[in-house]
């Protein structure tokens, strides 16, 4: 039976189940907390969760359909493929002079939210989810007016808020047992792992040219 305590639970574990899979965010929330702190993770996931509140309107007046046209999905790879590249390249780049350095200042909030919310564009299949598996639930959500919307949003941002603090709160913990080398090992493997999203996600927009559908 379809009520608010349903809709509120299946969000939360189907937001869980692919909150925990590895990304750009997720990569992004690991060199962020070694620098900043356990604050990281919860502020990326308030831009995070800003940018699927624009969202989840734009798919209730009905943009579902425009997300889901092969174009988009183009240019949302390349743009998102470029966006990953830059990153890592400037992450590589300043890794030999990159130091550990505990003071966290509070103007910094305002890029991590900037940074939640870049890093979400950046992956087109965040878009897809959104456009096939995020517009069904809302489709149902809906069926119990605002309060069943609301009900979906708080269990899928919840769940993501939960995972990403636990990451967060786990990696700054360790900064005191963390070197200088040490750290810029842990910011290589980031980029390293963005390099490979980047290839993924500008493989994903060209192939549609190499491969173009019958």
């Amino acid at each position: 039976m379809l009520n608010l305590a349903t809709i509120f639970f299946s969000s939360f574990m189907v937001a869980f189940s692919g909150a925990i899979m590895p990304g750009p965010l997720l990569t992004v929330t690991i060199s962020e907390s070694v620098r900043r702190g356990s604050h990281a993770g919860p502020m990326l996931i308030l831009g995070h969760g800003l940018l699927e509140i624009v969202l989840i309107m734009a798919l209730i007046a009905g943009l579902a359909p425009f997300l889901s046209r092969t174009d988009v999905f183009i240019g949302v790879s390349l743009a998102g493929g470029i966006l990953l590249l830059g990153m890592a390249c400037s992450m590589l780049k300043n890794l030999p002079k990159m130091h550990l350095n505990f003071a966290v200042k509070s103007e910094k909030k305002n890029n991590l939210i900037a940074a939640g919310i870049l890093f979400s564009l950046a992956n087109p299949y965040w878009l897809i989810w959104w456009a096939s598996i995020g517009l069904g639930y809302i489709t149902h959500s809906l069926q119990l007016g605002l309060p069943g919307v609301l009900s979906f949003f708080c269990g899928h941002i919840l769940a993501d808020l939960a995972w990403y603090a636990v990451v967060s709160t786990v990696v700054s913990k360790g900064r005191r047992f963390c070197s200088d080398r040490a750290y810029r090992w842990v910011i290589g493997v980031c980029a390293v792992f963005l390099l490979i999203f980047a290839g993924y996600f500008l493989y994903s927009g060209v192939i549609p040219f190499i491969r173009p559908t019958a």
